[in-house]
């Protein structure tokens, strides 16, 4: 509304489409259930449809029209994709479908609907949630609970610091190598898509940590987005720890629609591949999303046809009796999968893509024996060698609380510790925000979706 006021219709016109679909769908026999679902899955779908993928769909139609001989052109929309689009379409559309399938029952009330949809924290860029889980938090009263409070406000503090402290210094790198890759190659080219696994990492838990935090504050219970997902020691781990809400929305509602891996293999290899596929083409109406989403749905795939060949071989050169290393080279394995997967995410085109990838290795021995040997070596990142000092140093720090994580929470240490060491940590936290973030405000990468 702040860009075109007018868009607040089309929350508008979704909202109300789906507030009556899922009174008839609970009212109505089979057949007209079905029309129903139906009805508001258009309605959902064609909404995302016309503002997202319109002008993609209709330039490659028309390229391939004329290609072919037919020459023909057909008229851009220009519009402003609203912000959030694709998640509180999606949040809204598993409101129908867990009521047609007789999960939940229909929501009567227009105005506790209507929040649902427009809960402000998830809004914009989720968690995408379940009305199983939030609709009936909004009929609950709830007290000042001081606990509740800090433990909110610790976790938004933890998503700011990942945020402008992070993501946008390694943005910075990211943007000046992204935005010029013919200017660079070998050792920038790698750091720069590193450092882009770590920015969109904490730029999108950054702000489902703030957003969850903020819920927690007034009393609300959101789902959990992302659990360490650059720990995971294989690809299938990586898509449960990352994007959690978006991932089970696809599992619970295209895959096992789809059938599931209770199919023939064959069958089943496809249906994982055309889920990614869709899932690229969620995250945005460009070919370049949709070989990110192909690239990780072969890897899935990959590493199912390959699973007893890589066990036996783990078995022939004994990883199998040195637990710790075996688990760090999976857990290296995929993240430099998944990093090479964000190159043509993060790539503005296919041919710039092609040339990061080709490019990311000419000349790196020459950089690497430049720094081995103290030599002045100018990489062109954008930021001087404090600042790279300063963001690498930030990634190991949430590293290292990462790995402290997983044996405990880090909030529920800080409650159990006397109020001058909790205080002490506070101003500490408080002024590593102040004193390191990047004053840029740069918006969040998953607005854009």
């Amino acid at each position: 509304m702040a860009f075109v006021p007018i868009y607040i219709l089309i929350l508008a016109f979704t909202i109300v489409v789906d507030y009556f679909a899922g009174i008839l769908i609970e009212r109505t026999s089979d057949k007209k259930r079905k029309l129903c679902l139906i009805a508001s899955l258009i309605a959902n779908i064609g909404v995302l449809a016309i503002f997202k993928y319109y002008n993609f769909f209709n330039s490659n139609l028309t390229s391939l029209l004329n290609e072919i001989g037919m020459k023909t052109s057909i008229p851009y929309l220009s519009l402003l994709l609203p912000i959030g689009l694709s998640f509180h379409t999606f949040q809204a559309m598993s409101y129908t479908i867990e009521v047609y399938r007789g999960n939940r029952k229909a929501e009567r009330h227009f105005g506790i609907y209507a929040l649902y949809v427009m809960f402000y924290p998830q809004l914009v860029a989720g968690p995408i949630e379940r009305p199983q889980n939030l609709l009936h938090q909004f009929y609950e009263r709830h007290y000042f609970d001081y606990q509740r409070v800090t433990d909110g406000l610790k976790l938004m503090a933890w998503g700011l610091f990942k945020k402008v402290v992070i993501a946008d210094r390694l943005a910075i790198v990211v943007d000046n190598v992204y935005n010029h890759p013919y200017e660079h190659h070998g050792l920038s080219l790698i750091i720069a898509t590193v450092f882009f696994s770590f920015q969109i990492f904490c730029d999108f838990s950054g702000y489902s940590d703030i957003a969850i935090g903020a819920a927690q504050i007034m009393g609300f219970t959101l789902m959990t987005n992302f659990n360490r997902p650059y720990h995971s020691q294989s690809i299938s781990e990586f898509w449960k720890r990352w994007h959690i809400s978006l991932s089970t929305w696809f599992k619970d509602y295209f895959y096992i629609s789809l059938g599931g891996n209770r199919v023939s293999v064959p069958r089943w290899y496809f249906n994982i591949f055309v889920v990614f596929l869709v899932s690229g083409l969620w995250h945005g109406a460009d070919w370049t999303f949709i070989m990110w989403g192909a690239l990780n749905g072969f890897y899935l795939i990959f590493a199912f046809i390959t699973k007893d060949m890589r066990t036996n071989l783990a078995n022939r050169f004994g990883l199998r009796k040195l637990p710790r290393l075996h688990n760090i080279l999976r857990i290296v394995t995929t993240f430099a999968l998944v990093t090479f997967a964000w190159i043509f995410f993060r790539a503005r085109a296919f041919s710039e893509a092609f040339y990061i990838v080709k490019n990311s290795i000419r000349g790196i021995r020459g950089d690497v024996y430049q720094l081995l040997n103290n030599s002045s070596l100018d990489l062109q990142l954008g930021i001087s060698n404090a600042e790279l000092l300063v963001g690498i140093g930030a990634i190991l720090l949430m590293e290292s609380i990462h790995i402290i994580q997983n044996k405990t929470s880090i909030r529920e240490w800080i409650r159990t510790k006397p109020f001058y060491i909790r205080w002490t940590i506070y101003y500490m936290a408080f002024f590593m925000i102040l004193i390191f973030r990047v004053n840029n405000g740069r918006q969040f990468i998953y607005f854009q979706f």
